[in-house]
């Protein structure tokens, strides 16, 4: 894979509130966080952009809404915001799905710092990653997918049918790699690609 020099790098939600067990359940992935960290020191060291979106969750009883100690960063991801250049880091704060209905706006973001190629990592699979990364696709950028960079927690739909998180996380990588939104990688894929 061909990374560009300006590629950016999207870090979603990656929250404190994503740890409390009893409100998510149990998660997959559980070296995904060692490998989100990867992937931000890889694009720092490159000087590549960062952006970190934060969910505030409108749900009273959220852990992440504003206010509320969940809805800060994890402490792996917050130690290393501000290492990268000044003008290649952005903060997105947003309270629906995707991040493109964030504040700042971050297509404008974008396409100012003339970005056509996003890496999307962080928190749920399919949830605010899976979402972003369609609308990322439908708006022509090019987007790999660190499947292995993210977890998401199993779910109950319609009908009392269930889906592990493992299940779910397939389910998007599927989704997302047939219906041509992305291309699924590794972590360990990427940083490679950004280090040659």
């Amino acid at each position: 894979m061909d990374m560009a020099k300006n590629a950016a790098l999207v870090i979603i939600d990656v929250q404190r509130g994503f740890e409390e067990v009893e409100h998510w359940g149990v998660r997959n992935n559980p070296e995904a966080d060692d490998n989100i960290a990867a992937l931000i020191d890889a694009w720092q060291a490159s000087g590549r952009p960062v952006v970190f979106t934060r969910h505030d969750s409108t749900e009273p009883g959220s852990p992440l809404r504003p206010g509320y100690e969940g809805n800060g960063f994890k402490e792996y991801v917050e130690r290393r915001r501000g290492k990268g250049a000044a003008e290649s880091e952005l903060l997105v704060a947003k309270s629906v799905n995707s991040a493109f209905y964030g504040t700042p706006d971050l297509d404008a973001w974008l396409k100012a710092a003339g970005i056509g190629q996003l890496v999307m990592a962080g928190i749920q699979t399919n949830m605010c990653v899976e979402t972003t990364t369609r609308m990322a696709g439908n708006l022509g950028y090019e987007v790999f997918f660190a499947l292995d960079a993210t977890y998401t927690f199993g779910q109950e739909g319609p009908w009392g049918w269930e889906l592990t998180a493992r299940e779910l996380a397939r389910a998007t990588a599927v989704s997302l790699h047939g219906g041509g939104f992305a291309q699924v990688v590794t972590a360990q894929d990427v940083v490679r690609a950004a280090s040659a």
